[in-house]
């Protein structure tokens, strides 16, 4: 039996002011449905050898930070669609 029903679904959607066709809540009736499923199959594995950690990535592979000549500015301009007196012009967005 599932555990989200249409009902939760549209009870949520009315919680957060949403407005949902039925065939939307069908949709994610089911879709949550299935992540709640899939949630379960994930507490269903064994991680008791498993040590604690608090990042997925555990080998730090990073470059040493070494001060570099920067980009001059007249290579950064020169990809620029359009450039005027050494600075970048772009479009007003403010009137």
């Amino acid at each position: 039996m599932a555990r989200v029903t249409v009902e939760t679904v549209d009870q949520i959607a009315r919680l957060a002011h949403l407005s949902l066709t039925p065939e939307e809540s069908i949709t994610f009736a089911r879709q949550l449905d299935e992540i709640l499923a899939y949630a379960d199959s994930l507490q269903a594995l064994d991680t008791a050898r498993v040590p604690p950690m608090s990042h997925a990535w555990t080998s730090e592979v990073f470059r040493e930070d070494e001060p570099r000549e920067g980009l001059p500015g007249h290579r950064a301009l020169e990809a620029a669609p359009d450039a005027s007196d050494g600075l970048f012009r772009v479009p007003r967005v403010i009137g």
